[in-house]
């Protein structure tokens, strides 16, 4: 049987937690308070998914090597989808209205639809609309 987790948690470090917070609150998200404190915040994706915003003192406690500066290096893109290419339009500009940067040019390839940000701490965020109707051809 294959895995499924109830609950997932990205793990993300961030320079200044309340910088962080206000910045995702502006594109629209909320935060879970029962998971959240003076150091870290639940960023609430979905109803089973969260994004642990951790300081990056706090999130070092967790590892055993060195936190990664992504400010100059990619380690990981976090893509969300949308309900429409006007959502994906709506979310992208919300976040370079609050400070985020434009990682990438939009992509449209017809049956998808994607903007690339960069947040605060410099970790890649896509927003994609994908057309629900589309079927990959079978060879």
């Amino acid at each position: 049987m294959a895995y499924k987790s109830a609950y997932t948690f990205i793990n993300l470090p961030v320079k200044e937690i309340n910088r962080t917070k206000e910045f995702f609150g502006s594109i629209g998200f909320e935060f879970n308070p029962q998971f959240s404190d003076e150091k870290s915040a639940c960023l609430i994706i979905n109803d089973n998914t969260s994004v642990q915003l951790l300081e990056e003192s706090y999130f070092g406690s967790f590892i055993n090597k060195p936190v990664a500066n992504v400010a100059g290096a990619a380690g990981a893109i976090i893509a969300l989808s949308a309900d429409s290419r006007a959502h994906v339009d709506e979310l992208a500009d919300k976040a370079l209205a609050a400070g985020g940067k434009q990682s990438k040019e939009p992509a449209d390839h017809g049956f998808m639809y994607v903007r690339s940000f960069e947040d605060l701490d410099g970790h890649l965020w896509e927003i994609a609309y994908m057309d629900p109707n589309f079927q990959m051809p079978q060879e």
